[in-house]
């Protein structure tokens, strides 16, 4: 994991190329792989993608040309002017001899920008995927270590990130619903400046160091947990009026502030819903090189990447 600057990436796009490029280098330096390919993410923000019907038994260049024709519908740009991918997803439900398929579409410089990353770091970059799907993808592991293998449960999860919370839920690795609230972990950083005076950067050290003043838990921390579980309950309130869902099983989170003391705690009060923090390492042997102790202390801020090192690489 390597820190970026504030500025350096808005709303997923890179805004310092060289910046982020350097920092990437550092990451996989400081990784120590020499594995060249690399698996990538795209924000959902930056990508279009729709589910839609077409009729099976169709050859992959047949699918191609549907798909791009289907395209021209739901994209509002030139076909010129973006990266198009689908996948079948699977037989139809309720309609015979169909097929689900998946397109995804994003504007090419924002592929391109993702690319030319990869390859300044010295990478080959073979997937480009979406940050929400490839948590799914992690998320499934661990949603079928639950009881009766999580068959028919309903988790919510909310990814807490610096300046977005994303909520996602899922049933049998259907989304029902997401939402993206603008609330984070930068606030805390925040309050921190505002209650002692620190410098942003000097906040952010300190709260990752655990070196603030002893009234810090109850002044600053205590405060800023209520409010997490408070957005908590709101984004499931939302899903509860959107759909005709009014439970859920399981509240997940990730994130870098999942982890935050008692947040666990204050979320299942404030909702009446279980809640644990996501160890997307679960069950995995953890080789002999890697910190451990530090790898689980930061587990939940990798569950993207999990999913992304889940992908195949078909060479």
């Amino acid at each position: 994991m390597e820190p970026l600057e504030r500025g350096w990436v808005t709303d997923g796009n890179i805004e310092k190329f060289d910046e982020v490029a350097e920092a990437v280098r550092r990451v996989v330096k400081k990784s120590g792989t020499r594995c060249k390919n690399v698996a990538m993410a795209l924000p959902p923000s930056a990508v279009i993608t729709k589910k839609i019907v077409l009729p099976g038994g169709m050859s992959e260049q047949e699918l191609e040309i549907q798909v791009e024709s289907e395209a021209n519908q739901y994209i509002p740009f030139s076909l010129d002017e973006v990266s198009l991918d689908f996948c079948v997803v699977g037989p139809t439900a309720n309609s015979p001899g169909d097929v689900d398929v998946l397109i995804a579409a994003s504007r090419k410089d924002k592929v391109q920008d993702r690319q030319g990353l990869a390859e300044a770091a010295g990478l080959k970059p073979v997937v480009l995927d979406v940050e929400s799907y490839a948590a799914r993808l992690a998320m499934g592991r661990l949603i079928e270590a639950l009881p009766n293998k999580g068959l028919d449960s309903v988790v919510a999860l909310f990814e807490i990130g610096a300046f977005t919370t994303s909520m996602q839920v899922i049933r049998n690795q259907e989304l029902l619903y997401d939402r993206d609230q603008a609330f984070g972990g930068a606030q805390l950083t925040q309050l921190i400046v505002r209650h002692y005076g620190f410098t942003p950067e000097e906040a952010e050290n300190k709260k990752r160091n655990n070196e603030l003043p002893e009234d810090y838990a109850t002044a600053v921390l205590q405060p800023f947990v209520e409010s997490v579980a408070q957005e908590v309950g709101r984004a499931l309130q939302f899903f509860f009026t959107s759909t005709p869902y009014n439970r859920v099983d399981y509240v997940m989170l990730a994130g870098g502030s999942a982890a935050l003391p008692a947040l666990t705690e204050t979320v299942t009060k404030q909702t009446s819903f279980a809640c644990s923090v996501v160890d997307p390492f679960a069950e995995m042997a953890v080789s002999s090189g890697v910190r451990e102790k530090k790898l689980r202390r930061e587990a939940p801020s990798y569950l993207t990447a999990c999913g992304l090192a889940m992908r195949r690489f078909l060479l």
